[in-house]
């Protein structure tokens, strides 16, 4: 009888909950640690009747992606720091024109290119503030090769859904480790498409139309029955450009508004809890293994320290971070780069507790560099 469990990285299980999204295009060029999805979307894919392209360079990469996505198809890629430095034209691109995307973007010690075969987490704000004007970019943060099949089902269904790119943010520990995969223990959820505009009582299609704000304009494929106008430029609702018309404005103003509408229900932080707690831990990626066994061994030496792991990085899980401070007087932020890139983000939300940063570069944090920072 075969097993359920298997030998897998976290880059075989992002393309394993890629396929399962019912990913239909994927492009990339090699680069490490983030090989292991471009070869396992290489080599299955095209078996599930997909489409995967090894692409000249991730300029292409990307490129080929959002051109699939216009056509309706359901895409990603995958690459690291340099990858992405060379992907964000795109990136924003894909943001402007509404077309969904899906970035495995596997971290590595950077500056440039940097160590290609050291872990970091010093994507954070490189991946969230890569647009001009700051725009929210989904961002998910597997920790586990578990995590990354669920976090990828997760990221495919938001990209359909709000129309917009979505990142999962993962590290070259959580992509390149392998690890006994059960996989009748893998969560999921269904499959989800973008929404399509069907005529109806004549009504003229817009590309981008919307009532409220925080609506997601129906699609249409370029090449299909509707007149589709796409520009990476200021637009209005038909795709026509424009400087600053009240509608153009409201276009821009949407792009942001889609996101910001659903935050709550794309907040996803596991808290593991402990009665009467002093310390909360909070990380994320690969780190969140380690202060899961830190918090073990503090609360054996009876501290009172409860934990948690952020999948959802962005949009900011603000409800559900602060309902995990509650009670305690220390929050340490756990995560592998210099100056504490997330805390720098969260650390407004907390404002009755002392906020204090374990961080490490070019090494791993350990548990014991955990456990001297709580109480």
């Amino acid at each position: 009888m075969q097993s359920s469990i298997k030998i897998r990285t976290g880059n075989q299980m992002i393309a394993e909950g890629a396929l399962h999204a019912g990913c239909q295009f994927f492009a990339g060029y090699p680069i490490t640690p983030a090989s292991g999805v471009y070869k396992a979307m290489i080599e299955q894919l095209p078996q599930r009747n997909g489409v995967a392209i090894s692409a000249p360079d991730e300029i292409s990469a990307l490129a080929y992606c959002v051109g699939a996505s216009g056509r309706g198809a359901k895409t990603m890629t995958a690459t690291s720091g340099p990858g992405w430095s060379l992907m964000i034209e795109t990136v924003q691109f894909a943001l402007m024109t509404e077309l969904p995307v899906v970035i495995a973007l596997v971290q590595r010690l950077g500056p440039s290119t940097g160590g290609a075969t050291q872990n970091g987490q010093a994507d954070i704000l490189f991946a969230e503030f890569c647009t001009s004007g700051a725009y929210t970019i989904p961002i998910f943060a597997p920790s586990t090769p578990q995590e990354c099949f669920e976090v990828t089902t997760i990221a495919f269904k938001w990209a359909e859904l709000l129309r917009t790119p979505v990142i999962i943010l993962s590290d070259k520990e959580v992509g390149m480790m392998s690890e006994d995969v059960d996989f009748t223990q893998l969560k999921s959820i269904p499959q989800w498409y973008r929404k399509e505009f069907i005529t109806q009582n004549g009504k003229e299609h817009l590309t981008y139309d919307f009532q409220n704000l925080e609506d997601v304009p129906l699609f249409s494929p370029v090449g299909g029955p509707h007149k589709v106008t796409m520009t990476g430029s200021a637009h209005d609702k038909k795709g026509t450009l424009q400087k600053n018309s009240p509608e153009t404005v409201d276009v821009l103003v949407h792009l942001q508004k889609k996101i910001e509408a659903h935050k709550e229900e794309m907040a996803i932080v596991r808290i593991d809890d402990q009665e009467n707690a002093e310390t909360l831990v909070l990380s994320f990626g690969i780190t969140a293994r380690t202060a899961k066994e830190a918090t073990r061994k503090a609360r054996a030496e009876g501290k009172k320290v409860r934990n948690a792991n952020i999948i959802t990085l962005f949009p900011v899980p603000e409800t559900m971070l602060k309902d995990a401070a509650r009670g305690v007087r220390r929050i340490v932020v756990a995560e592998e780069n210099m100056t504490g890139q997330y805390r720098s983000v969260i650390q407004s939300l907390f404002k009755e507790q002392e906020v204090v940063g374990v961080n490490s570069v070019g090494k791993m944090i350990t548990p014991n560099n955990i456990m001297d920072a709580i109480l």
